[in-house]
């Protein structure tokens, strides 16, 4: 992990001021054909890697909010965004800049984020313009094809598939890359550790021949080089200057209604989480009481179905705990982590329990929670990080609903890996706990009789006015005609 610092519009400047060709002067600035694929690493990784915003721990029942109705919270949500492919054009112009300039590693790297945001897209939707999207500028594609989701899945393995073998010729040292130093065996690790996210995400498509999930799988851990350690986690480090903060550090949302979550908080407190410590702050009433930051009855949360006016009454009265302040408060926080090592380390106690690799899945899904210790332990400040000493994580993993030992039939086994992956994900590695609830069931999210987790997002309003064929199309094909709803099924949790 590198310390990031942001000031591209600097850069940039700085890199064009040396063109002194007169030829180049009426240019449109703001509409440059050429530029080093640098410039465009260190953004593409700042966006990608910078928290993904609370959004989604409302449907993840970690936080709920008091002055007003969330959609996330009471899983009424309609449409989703395409923004993700403004972020593809860059990756796009990325790759034709790596080609230009005969880099390969930087083109690594590009197929990296490619695969990226099109797998978040293809989580949130289901089919999505995958083989004709973002060409209207080189092709003229201004209504691109939908693609089915299994045939995007296919490409993100293969475009991972193929930085890895790029890399694993080079160790070219990557400048502006501010996650890794440029070293390109640091993005490999990080690219095959993505590759296992992707296929666990596939867990039930294991029969698919098109896919061999699980001999992939093995073939991966037994063969390439995978994240081993927390200093190899994909990770931005923040500073304090601006562009270069923490992603929540003042942002005003964190204000007056946003609370903590029953559901998050009930649950650490059953399994005797000292993490709850670092992720919430005690109720008022507790802090007037004098109770102690390592009290867990000092802590509550709120009830995500009862209806927001009545959680802003038992805020108002002191009962309900705030995020710790520390997101809003310390600019520099943490890093975030877009894949850890922590999640690795429970991929494969998963993996194990589902007998695609061999080994001792109980050793693993202890080394993921040790991680996440450590991890809390680092960056943790004010007295926090004395909670989650090495100590702690002998202790907490002896306690009965941890000790993974006490887990006898698969599901259970399921079941204690993914509450464990689910407690390293407040404010970290962005909708992943959502889309990990989908796939297993696990941790259970309270929701309405009429009302349950929804499985996707509507498409957005602007396909239906642009691309309204091919959306058309698209839906019937999934899920019958004009069945945009969020409760179809996709094919990835078919």
């Amino acid at each position: 992990m590198r310390r990031i610092f942001i000031c591209l519009n600097t850069i940039i400047a700085l890199f064009f001021s040396s063109c002194t060709d007169l030829s180049e002067t009426n240019e449109n600035p703001n509409n440059v054909e050429q530029t080093h694929p640098q410039l465009l690493l260190t953004e593409l990784s700042h966006k990608a890697f910078s928290v993904e915003g609370k959004g989604i721990l409302y449907a993840a029942r970690m936080i709920v909010q008091t002055d007003g109705e969330n959609s996330g919270q009471y899983y009424n949500w309609q449409r989703g965004s395409f923004d993700n492919y403004n972020r593809l054009r860059d990756v796009n112009k990325m790759m034709e800049e790596s080609e230009r300039t005969e880099n390969e590693t930087y083109l690594a790297v590009a197929k990296f984020f490619k695969a990226f945001y099109f797998y978040k897209l293809t989580l949130s939707f289901g089919d999505i313009p995958y083989s004709e999207a973002v060409k209207g500028e080189t092709e003229e594609v201004y209504t691109p094809e939908y693609d089915s989701q299994k045939k995007v899945f296919m490409g993100i393995l293969k475009e991972l598939e193929e930085a890895n073998d790029i890399l694993s010729h080079t160790d070219e040292i990557m400048n502006g890359d501010i996650i890794y130093d440029g070293h390109p065996l640091a993005w490999r690790k990080l690219i095959n550790s993505f590759r296992l996210r992707v296929l666990m995400t596939l867990s039930n498509k294991t029969s698919d021949s098109d896919f061999k999930v699980a001999a992939t799988f093995a073939s991966i851990v037994n063969n390439q080089p995978i994240i081993a350690s927390n200093s190899e986690s994909g990770a931005l480090t923040f500073i304090d200057q601006e562009g270069s903060q923490y992603t929540e550090f003042n942002e005003s949302s964190y204000g007056s209604g946003l609370y903590m979550d029953g559901t998050f908080i009930d649950m650490l407190q059953e399994h005797q989480d000292p993490r709850l410590f670092i992720f919430c702050g005690r109720t008022r009433n507790a802090l007037e009481a004098g109770l102690a930051k390592d009290d867990f009855d000092a802590y509550n949360g709120g009830n995500p179905l009862a209806p927001y006016a009545e959680i802003n009454d038992q805020a108002a009265a002191g009962e309900i705990s705030k995020p710790n302040l520390r997101y809003t408060t310390d600019p520099t926080t943490e890093p975030h982590n877009l894949l850890s090592y922590s999640e690795v380390e429970f991929l494969l106690a998963e993996a194990i329990v589902r007998g695609w690799i061999n080994g001792d899945a109980h050793a693993h899904y202890e080394k993921g929670v040790r991680a996440n210790f450590e991890f809390y332990n680092t960056y943790a400040k004010d007295g926090l990080d004395q909670y989650v000493k090495s100590s702690d994580a002998d202790t907490y993993l002896s306690g009965t609903m941890v000790n993974f030992s006490n887990a006898i039939t698969l599901e259970q086994k399921i079941e204690m890996i993914i509450t464990q992956k689910y407690f390293t994900s407040f404010l970290q590695s962005g909708s992943r706990m959502y889309f990990e609830h989908l796939r297993t069931g696990y941790p259970e999210f309270v929701h309405n009789q009429d009302a349950t987790p929804p499985t996707r997002w509507m498409y957005p309003q602007s396909e239906y006015l642009r691309n309204q064929a091919n959306v058309a199309k698209a839906i019937e094909s999934q899920y019958g005609t004009g069945n945009d709803g969020i409760r179809q099924i996709p094919w990835w949790l078919q």
